[in-house]
């Protein structure tokens, strides 16, 4: 018979409210070369996932596709699958060998990605980009759990803050040699050449990646079995358990709102900056993808010591460090859609570069710490799939559509106006993370934690 603790006893570090417990165990050589393995997958999943938006001028100059069709394609068709699907792989995945869904996962948005450059047509494009999706949803959840259990409470802010690198470096390499493969070539030999690195890096998971057991490194919560850990998990009881909590149900959405703005961003920023700015392809391949590179992987990283240092003393700071990001991002964000040429625009967009990305961190290691080890799959499935329905799925959706509504009067700035019009999702957004953060020092105040 199957031992099924209490809902509201989580096997984690602590109770929502309370300080994390001090690090009991120190990663070994084996725990950073998994992260480094998973992190380099997820650049390989972020940079498929990308590489449309990175190309979309050379496609559109190709296949004839409007801004509405990328917006589409990159965003609500591509979130459809990779959305969805990920709800009874993750369920699969905490019932299953981890390491092995990842893998088998990895290999098949490979192909698909391979897929994608052989489309002469955009329907033949759009089927291959859903098959990407469905790969890329056995991608993230599963290496969560597996870096959860193999880094300790205390220091697992850190650690998925680093494995968080992945988007950021993913879409920089993406620029980087996708634009200049295009540039070199065509842009279907982009998708050739990076599809095939991923079916090698699939392979090299599979093979020198050893699966941890689950809630190894937790420490016991009091009147809870130890056998509960490695339990499987019932899926209406881990759906349930994730939506009638306030804060992680909060957190899913304040972070869906904040990528509402950085996924409609991120998918036509390449395509603002030649079409409106003035910027080259090249150009793109070296100044772009640096900003991309390096902001993003600060406001990732930092985020994950910051909240590994503030939520010893409060567990507000999952919610008021995203928050904070947000709010300092908003102005710079106003200029560079303003800016008149491409290199002042890229100075403004650093801001928004960092800043933006302050959310991911908090809220994959809030989630992981208050679930129990049997649901961290699934409940990191359940956020991506509340964020990314609504952030991939309508973000870019929205910002493709508005760009053709103000096409017909304004052909010349069409996207430098549909994109004023995602500075309302930043405040939403904030307002969200504030909403949070009463909810955290409310469940802070009843169980008499920080």
């Amino acid at each position: 018979m199957t031992i099924v603790p209490p809902a509201s006893k989580p096997i984690s570090a602590a109770p929502l409210g309370m300080a994390p417990p001090p690090d009991t165990h120190t990663p070994g050589a084996r725990a950073w070369y998994v992260l480094a393995a998973l992190c380099f997958v997820y650049v390989l999943n972020f940079l498929d996932r990308q590489l449309l938006s990175i190309l979309a001028k050379p496609i559109q100059d190709d296949l004839g596709v409007t801004d509405g069709q990328l917006g589409l394609i990159s965003g609500l068709y591509f979130a459809l699958f990779y959305c969805f699907i990920s709800i009874p792989v993750a369920w699969l995945a905490d019932r299953a060998n981890r390491v092995r869904v990842l893998s088998i996962a990895c290999a098949l948005w490979s192909a698909a990605t391979v897929a994608c450059g052989l489309s002469a047509t955009y329907p033949q494009l759009v089927i291959a980009r859903m098959t990407v999706g469905v790969g890329e949803a056995g991608g993230v959840p599963p290496s969560y759990a597996i870096i959860t259990d193999y880094f300790p409470p205390g220091r697992r802010g850190a650690a998925l803050g680093l494995f968080n690198l992945g988007p950021p470096l993913g879409q920089a390499l993406g620029v980087a040699f996708g634009a200049a493969i295009a540039a070199a070539y065509s842009w279907r030999q982009a998708f050739l050449v990076l599809g095939m690195f991923g079916v090698a890096a699939a392979l090299i998971v599979w093979l020198t990646i050893r699966e941890p057991r689950r809630g190894g490194l937790d420490l016991p919560v009091p009147g809870v079995p130890p056998a509960a850990a490695q339990a499987k998990a019932g899926f209406i009881e881990t759906v349930a358990t994730f939506f009638r909590r306030p804060a992680l149900l909060l957190m899913a959405l304040a972070c869906g709102a904040t990528q509402f703005v950085t996924y409609a961003v991120m998918n036509f920023t390449v395509l603002f900056l030649m079409r409106e700015k003035g910027m080259s392809l090249q150009q793109v391949a070296v100044y772009y993808a640096l900003l991309i590179g390096i902001g993003i992987s600060i406001g990732m990283y930092a985020s994950g010591r910051l909240i590994d240092r503030y939520t010893r003393r409060s567990k507000q700071a999952y919610a008021l460090v995203p928050a904070l990001g947000l709010a300092g991002a908003v102005p710079f964000f106003v200029g560079f859609i303003w800016a008149p040429g491409w290199q002042l625009a890229l100075l403004l967009l650093i801001g928004p570069t960092i800043l933006n990305y302050f959310f991911l961190s908090p809220a994959v290691t809030l989630v992981q710490e208050e679930v129990r080890p049997n649901q961290r799959v699934l409940s990191g499935a359940l956020l991506l799939l509340v964020m990314n329905l609504i952030g991939l799925g309508f973000g870019p959706t929205y910002l493709g559509a508005a760009s053709d509504h103000f096409r017909a009067d304004h052909p010349a700035n069409s996207l430098q106006l549909a994109f004023y019009t995602l500075i309302p999702f930043y405040f939403l957004a904030i307002a969200l993370f504030l909403v949070l953060a009463r909810v955290l020092k409310g469940e802070a105040n009843r169980t008499g934690g920080l």
